[in-house]
Order: structure tokens, then sequence, then C-alpha cells
């Protein structure tokens, strides 16, 4: 997968989770979320999708 399908998948998955709107840059290794997200639950999004998250 390439930079742009990564951070299209990882947006997928923390959208789908409830994140949006939200900013990712992978490449800083940053993702912005809305005030009151729930972070678990985006955590484990981005995880079943293949990608690590560090806090």
């Amino acid at each position: 997968m390439d930079f742009d399908g990564c951070v299209k998948a990882v947006t997928r998955a923390a959208t789908g989770a409830g994140a949006a709107p939200l900013s990712v840059d992978l490449k800083s290794g940053d993702m912005r979320l809305p005030a009151g997200a729930d972070v678990a639950a985006i955590t484990k999004a981005i995880q079943r999708a293949g990608f690590g998250v560090a806090s």
C-alpha cells in the first residue's frame, strides 16, 4: 500500500469509529481528533485496520 493508501485507510478506520472531522499526517505521526472523540474506540478501529497507534 502506498503512502496515500495508508492515510486513506487510517482516515476511513477512524471516521468509521466516530472521529469526524479529523486530520491524519502519517509522515509526522500526528492525528488530530475532534473534542470528545472516543479515543479507545478509534484506537481499536485503527489497529483492526492493521496499523499501530502510539499515544
